[in-house]
């Protein structure tokens, strides 16, 4: 089975929304423009009050639902301290290692909508001044700070510019698209898997394709603090499945070019039922798939299930390296991922 993908479009959907700032918390923009394109594909997108939205694309069964989610909310901060030194102390938005943004370029956003740029460094970063010490500081919320690009030498004069304890702080994505068809960036956890979702979302309102099933895409704002589909799954749904990254590391056979179907996170398993039809799918399409355990995993279908949703559940999505870090991922595996979504809407 061969279906068409709008591979240009996801990518550029990826890109467009990789350099939307949303860390959790953050997320109305992003919202705005994911609804905005929902309506210009012709599909009613509803904000949630949380955070999130639902797109429906209707079907025959219309007392039995699918949904598919992804998230939007990313990786950032949040000012936690100013120091007297005109420096930002910070605390994480999300769960990522103080190394991995160690050097990053960000932005603080204050609460007045204005915007600062900054680099996050150590309490003692120089090798000139601090020597080997430097070296070996702890990388922790105690001994980071973000050092803005603005003339501050005290706190007064951070606070005349609007800076305020609780204003969120931005990283830099750094998005990249190569030639050889990489996608380089951060937050493709999971801007990449949104981005799929819109091009699936583009097919079937182009093809108009008749599904078997009305169908729900799931957009949520609160996935990395664990509480992302904990309200707002439509009570018809009957089956959930969650598209978010795919881990690649040591014992694991994901791969950048890969759909990851993963059979079993820090929840537990998924439904086997529901992983062997996504199996029987990818296999009929030829797809580049793999199986993993992810053991240090959650996603949006553990909070539906752990909120209450009497729903089968499944999770796949494009193969990430890095995740959590500087992230980078392949078109095959966003193509992969598109694919599979598509054939699961429209099976029967």
């Amino acid at each position: 089975m061969t279906t068409s993908i709008d591979k240009d479009y996801i990518v550029d959907q990826l890109v467009r929304l990789a350099t939307i700032p949303s860390p959790v918390g953050y997320t109305d923009e992003v919202l705005r423009h994911i609804q905005a394109e929902f309506e210009r594909l012709g599909l009613t997108a509803q904000l949630l009050r949380k955070g999130g939205l639902i797109a429906t694309l209707p079907g025959k069964n219309t007392k039995e639902q699918r949904t598919l989610s992804g998230h939007v909310d990313t990786l950032g901060a949040m000012v936690k301290q100013v120091k007297s030194s005109g420096r930002l102390k910070f605390t994480k938005i999300g769960g990522y290692t103080m190394n991995s943004v160690e050097g990053e370029h960000c932005t603080v956003m204050t609460s007045s909508g204005q915007k600062y740029s900054g680099t996050i460094l150590t309490t003692k970063q120089s090798v000139h001044v601090y020597g080997p010490e430097a070296g070996k500081q702890e990388r922790d919320e105690e001994n980071m700070e973000v050092r803005l690009d603005e003339v501050v030498k005290s706190k007064d004069d951070v606070e005349k510019l609007g800076i305020r304890v609780g204003d969120y702080i931005a990283l830099d994505p750094r998005t990249t698209v190569t030639a050889s068809g990489f996608v380089k960036s951060r937050h493709l956890d999971d801007k990449a898997s949104v981005a799929v979702l819109l091009g699936v979302a583009k097919h079937l309102a182009e093809t108009k394709a008749e599904l078997p099933y009305t169908t729900n895409i799931f957009i949520t704002a609160y996935e990395e603090t664990g509480h992302g589909a904990s309200y707002g799954t439509p009570p018809e749904t009957v089956e959930f499945l969650a598209v978010d990254m795919g881990c690649i590391g040591e014992g694991l056979s994901c791969t950048e070019f890969d759909v990851s179907i993963c059979v079993k996170d820090s929840s537990g398993p998924y439904d086997l039922a529901l992983r062997k039809k996504l199996v029987a799918l990818a296999e009929q399409a030829e797809l580049p798939f793999a199986l993993d355990v992810y053991p240090y995993y959650g996603s949006d279908a553990g909070a539906a299930l752990r909120a209450g949703a009497n729903v089968r559940t499944a999770l796949v999505g494009p193969g990430v390296d890095a995740s959590h870090a500087h992230e980078r991922t392949h078109v095959q595996a966003l193509e992969a991922t598109a694919k599979l979504c598509l054939a699961y809407i429209l099976s029967p």
